[in-house]
């Protein structure tokens, strides 16, 4: 299958809820290392909302509209979880479903454009860049890594494995470096070496978006 409908999105959904839920407590102590721990929290209310939302909200309006479909969603999100990461997660759905705005059926190069702006919605309300050590590394590499895919002409499934690929290089490449945005900035040199929480929420959300659920690995604990 190389589109994606209604019931394809509302499942991506709900495994990204289920595997916020599921690293909860994993996100939660990367945060108590660098912020002010309340990420698996976030997290938690996150998941509970999507979850309640994709089981709710999949009607006939949602099958002809999928980028209203995830706009709502982001919109689920802002109302359930206003902290740093629920804004900006919430940011990147309102924008990747405004770029998509009254189709039923999504093409490659709809989902390239999708990720795009997700990318560049958290970017500019983050007001961080590439490097800064958030988020923003893993959903920049991944969204490259992707729409070379899609330019190669991959299969989506091969396409969604290269984005996760580029994801976990994304969060691997600035554990090493001191965190510069936010709370962890704080906490200076020795956020070093430390995995980045908002990294590690973006790895699990676009693992299970993919369809690779991602466990907790020894290396990063």
């Amino acid at each position: 299958m190389n589109t994606v409908g209604v019931t394809e999105v509302r499942r991506a959904i709900e495994r990204a809820a289920a595997a916020l839920e599921a690293h909860k407590e994993r996100l939660t102590q990367l945060d108590q290392a660098m912020g002010d721990g309340d990420l698996g929290i976030t997290a938690g209310k996150m998941a509970v909302a999507l979850t309640a939302y994709a089981a709710e909200a999949v009607d006939d309006e949602a099958a002809e509209d999928l980028g209203r479909f995830v706009a709502q969603a982001g919109m689920t999100v802002n109302r359930a979880a206003s902290s740093s990461l629920g804004t900006l997660l919430a940011t990147a759905l309102m924008r990747a479903g405004k770029e998509v705005r009254g189709k039923a059926e999504l093409e490659p190069r709809d989902l390239v454009s999708m990720l795009e702006a997700a990318d560049q919605g958290i970017q500019e309300r983050g007001k961080a860049k590439p490097g800064d050590k958030t988020i923003i590394d893993v959903v920049h590499s991944a969204a490259a890594a992707f729409a070379a895919a899609v330019d190669e002409g991959a299969e989506l499934a091969d396409a969604a494995e290269r984005m996760v690929t580029a994801a976990r290089r994304g969060r691997d490449e600035v554990t090493p470096l001191r965190s510069r945005i936010g709370r962890a900035s704080w906490v200076g040199e020795r956020t070093e070496g430390l995995v980045d929480p908002g990294c590690e929420a973006g790895v699990v959300i676009l693992s299970a978006i993919a369809g690779d659920p991602p466990g907790l690995p020894e290396e990063h604990t």
